[in-house]
């Protein structure tokens, strides 16, 4: 099933993010939490690709295993690092051939130890290109896009990062789903730029629950520009250890999600770090089983 279709059955939809193990040990653990969030029922579920598409295969294995072994819906992330159109088209031929029908479709971060994005020989510069030759090629896939509620860490210019988020939307996807963020007025804000630019398809709020100060300070370097409210840092700042600073990111994380299903917003994307604790905590505190019962 598309994912513009899941949105339609929900008020507001929940979707967990995973990105491929490296090893059994972590394999293993991965499958454990993911059966573990299943009894939320999530809309649908997200592999992601390393840095630099380090992580291809890897990605690939796991959504067809999840594919097979599981009966979410699954989305597979797919970027243009190092890929010609030939190698993209081969993996998108054996998606469609496995059943999986949703794709993230991204530029993808260039390589560890690179700071710009190379053009791939023979393959795409932009996102954008991307989604036009998935639905040229396959027009039975679902196509999801990234957003930058805090602003996209290549584009300065606010006015041109919309421009390019329709161009985007223009070339055929179905949804935008965040980067994370951690006010929620910068998303309602991104909101309203996007329908002022015209861009009518749902918007998916990105969260991630801080879980330790050492993660928030590697958030800070992979986000590129990820804004903290004086707020949490304060709040942060006043816990004992990590244990009570996983605590602070919860509820914070909680507030948000909170706050979000009050405006009716399309969907929520919960960034797992391949862990359940904090997305079950989450959903304790709201007092709910699944959004099902929303």
């Amino acid at each position: 099933m598309h994912i513009s279709q899941v949105l339609t059955k929900r008020k507001t939809s929940i979707s967990f993010e995973f990105f491929p193990p490296k090893n059994e040990e972590a394999s293993e653990e991965l499958f454990k939490n993911i059966q573990d969030l299943s009894s939320l029922n999530p809309a649908y579920v997200s592999v992601t690709y390393g840095a630099g598409g380090s992580t291809r295969d890897l990605t690939h294995d796991l959504v067809l295993k999840l594919q097979e072994k599981t009966g979410l819906t699954i989305v597979s992330h797919l970027t243009c690092v190092g890929a010609s159109k030939d190698d993209i088209h081969q993996v998108l031929k054996r998606y469609h051939s496995s059943g999986i029908h949703n794709i993230m479709a991204l530029r993808g971060d260039p390589p560890k130890g690179e700071s710009n994005f190379v053009k791939p020989v023979d393959g795409f510069e932009y996102a954008g290109e991307l989604v036009q030759f998935i639905k040229q090629h396959f027009p039975e896939m679902g196509i999801g896009v990234a957003g930058f509620p805090e602003g996209h860490p290549s584009t300065p210019n606010r006015l041109k990062e919309i421009e390019n988020l329709k161009w985007k939307v223009d070339q055929g996807a179905d949804y935008i789903c965040t980067q994370l963020f951690f006010d929620n007025n910068d998303f309602f804000d991104f909101m309203e730029r996007c329908e002022i630019a015209g861009i009518k398809v749902p918007i998916i709020a990105g969260i991630m629950p801080i879980t330790s100060r050492k993660g928030m300070a590697r958030m800070a370097e992979l986000s590129l520009g990820s804004r903290f409210p004086a707020k949490l840092l304060k709040s942060l700042s006043r816990a004992e250890d990590d244990a009570y600073a996983e605590n602070v990111g919860i509820h914070w994380a909680t507030e948000q999600v909170r706050g979000l299903l009050d405006q009716n917003v399309a969907g929520i994307h919960m960034y797992t770090l391949n862990k359940s604790k904090a997305t079950r905590k989450i959903y304790e505190s709201l007092g709910i089983r699944n959004f099902d019962a929303i």
